[in-house]
């Protein structure tokens, strides 16, 4: 293929050879996707009906679970559909639009992990000026920031994708049309243009980093100077479930873009980017909810309108 513009589909990495393992793949996306449907589906529910949780941690949680169905509906329903039907192809255009949807969600959960960090510094060291620095029009201002910077962003990267010539073929190295397999297509031989692309990346995704460290470093100085025990895990208890979407999500997303080729193999490259795209959006209900008792007993009262708290 001379160029992109005769390029009319892409062809997907096939998840296996035999209908057997296709089928087991199709049952395990399903599951997936079915559990993150769920439960951020119940989050955002019980965060919406439940007046007493319209508090700027959980509109901020709301946010969240909104990029959390939107990055697995992106991608895995195309992906059970290859299963199923033994196919690998998806359309050009197709494909340009699951790249936008990814990037833009996936870049939406940054960006409100990062404001989440601000919201704890802000409880935790700030307390008498929470309502004041987190009232309801400074969190929506926060959280259309986020949309609209990560819509700007995965615009910027799609139409940068798209724009350059593709003469290396169509099969892609991934379920999914992600940006660095549609690359290696790429023939273009202007390197300036990516280069400031990958620069302002590292930029913008290096300033969050550095942000939500230099918080999280000021909240535990402020909680060990707590002198009561119990304040002490008060406060950790409010922090854990955030912290531990954030190591998830910066984790999975670190080894399955940064691992080496010489020492990952093409399946445990598979296994990495379904643990960085499919796993989080499942898992992020099921942390934030088993850590916050207020969460919990909104989703009981929800699912068992007769329960009670004791």
């Amino acid at each position: 293929m001379s160029n992109s513009s005769s390029i009319s589909h892409f062809l997907l990495l096939a998840l296996a050879d035999m209908w057997q393992l296709q089928l087991l793949h199709f049952c395990l996306f399903l599951g997936i996707s079915l559990a993150a449907l769920l439960g951020n589906g119940l989050v955002i529910s019980v965060v919406a009906c439940g007046h007493h949780l319209h508090s700027p941690m959980f509109f901020f949680l709301l946010n969240l679970a909104l990029t959390n169905l939107g990055s697995i509906l992106t991608t895995v329903p195309k992906a059970m559909h290859n299963s199923l039907w033994d196919t690998r192809t998806i359309s050009y255009a197709g494909c340009s639009a699951q790249l936008f949807l990814f990037v833009f969600f996936i870049s939406a959960e940054y960006f409100l992990l990062t404001i989440m960090c601000y919201d704890r510094y802000v409880s935790i060291c700030k307390p008498l000026h929470y309502g004041t620095l987190l009232g309801s029009r400074a969190c929506a201002h926060m959280a259309a920031a986020a949309w609209a910077s990560a819509f700007l962003y995965a615009l910027l990267h799609t139409a940068n994708t798209f724009s350059l010539p593709l003469c290396h073929g169509n099969a892609l190295g991934q379920f999914f049309c992600e940006i660095p397999h549609i690359l290696k297509l790429s023939c273009s031989h202007s390197k300036l243009r990516e280069l400031g692309l990958v620069v302002l990346s590292a930029s913008l995704y290096l300033g969050c980093f550095v942000f939500m460290v230099f918080t999280y470093v000021q909240i535990f100085r402020a909680v060990l100077r707590i002198s009561s025990e119990q304040g002490r895990h008060k406060a950790f208890s409010t922090c854990l479930p955030h912290l531990a979407v954030l190591s998830l999500f910066l984790s999975t997303g670190t080894f399955a873009y940064l691992n080496p080729s010489s020492i990952f193999s093409p399946p445990l490259d598979l296994a990495l980017s379904v643990l960085y795209s499919v796993v989080p959006p499942a898992l992020n209900p099921l942390i934030y909810s088993l850590r916050n008792q207020k969460l919990k007993d909104a989703m009981r009262k929800m699912i068992t309108p007769g329960f009670q708290k004791p």
